[in-house]
């Protein structure tokens, strides 16, 4: 259950379990032990106010949805590390709607367009993010992924703390 508290407030896409496996092993094998102590995500706000209860609020209300489909395009190197790039209009619209409904709290970073990834490698040298880049650009095919909701997260200063989840679902109909 999500309690309001005085941390910064991650809000992230939650994925089937069965589509992380490969994001997690990919993680646990090329991003630096000393800083891997989480696993991968895709971010969608990286810092929302802890105590506005309008946030979970308006979580709740955009899980009610179906799960939907994400398409994995491509795998990138962004200098220091490696990550997968998806392509994803519904995921698009739902996070322009959730910026207007945040608002208010939204960060600089928060308000710019939403670029979805999954990191599986950071801070690294520029050799090893190149070299990880070529090996898996070359045997990459696009593939699909499933969205089941938002996960919360208190941000404590490098780790994170896991809140509540709201998975999808569709609504009820009386």
């Amino acid at each position: 259950m999500y309690q309001l508290q005085s941390k910064p407030v991650i809000i992230t896409l939650e994925i089937a379990p069965s589509d992380m496996v490969r994001f997690n092993t990919l993680r646990e094998l090329h991003f630096p032990a000393h800083a891997n102590y989480l696993e991968a995500h895709l971010t969608l706000f990286y810092r929302l106010p802890g105590m506005e209860a309008v946030i979970p609020e308006t979580l709740q209300q955009y899980s009610q949805r179906a799960p939907m489909l994400l398409q994995v395009n491509d795998v990138v190197n962004f200098g220091t590390g490696v990550a997968y790039t998806l392509h994803a209009p519904a995921l698009q619209e739902l996070h322009g709607e959730l910026q207007a409904a945040f608002d208010p709290w939204l960060v600089r970073q928060d308000r710019q367009p939403l670029r979805p990834h999954i990191t599986i490698q950071n801070k690294v040298t520029a050799f090893k993010a190149a070299q990880l880049h070529a090996q898996l650009k070359e045997s990459f095919r696009s593939f699909e992924i499933t969205a089941t909701g938002f996960g919360t997260w208190a941000y404590l200063q490098g780790p994170w703390k896991a809140l509540d989840k709201f998975m999808f679902r569709e609504p009820c109909l009386k």
